[in-house]
């Protein structure tokens, strides 16, 4: 089986990204691990034995990489978590400070709102219809 395991989010401090997608987001910290260079393999996931995408959260190195923190997709939502409950994680992460850009809406899809995270990367959260 082929799967898509991570993908890499440019951020500017490892230990407040892990703690905005720990404590705001919910997500689970599964790997921190320094490297023999001074960075760190640091890997967190929306929950825990689920099958799905985690993030490796890579401190930017150069002014490139500096410069696209937050902006990793143009401005577009790049990343979409899915829920089962909605209404308990939108509430949960609005009470963690979570911005959200837009009030709730139903689409034919789920429903839906678009946040920012810590660095301003857009974000789906998503509950798929059924």
């Amino acid at each position: 089986m082929r799967r898509i395991a991570l993908v890499t989010l440019v951020v500017d401090d490892y230990d407040e990204a892990i703690r905005f997608y720990t404590e705001a987001l919910g997500f689970r910290l599964t790997e921190d691990a320094p490297r023999p260079d001074g960075s760190r393999w640091v890997v967190v996931e929306p929950s825990a034995g689920a099958p799905g995408t985690a993030l490796l959260l890579a401190r930017a190195k150069n002014d490139d990489e500096r410069g696209r923190v937050g902006d990793q997709t143009g401005g577009r939502v790049g990343f979409f978590l899915h829920t089962d409950d909605f209404a308990r994680d939108h509430t949960r992460m609005r009470a963690a400070g979570v911005t959200f850009l837009e009030e709730p809406r139903h689409e034919p899809y789920g429903t839906v709102a678009v946040f920012r995270d810590l660095y301003g990367n857009r974000w789906d959260l998503l509950q798929p219809a059924s």
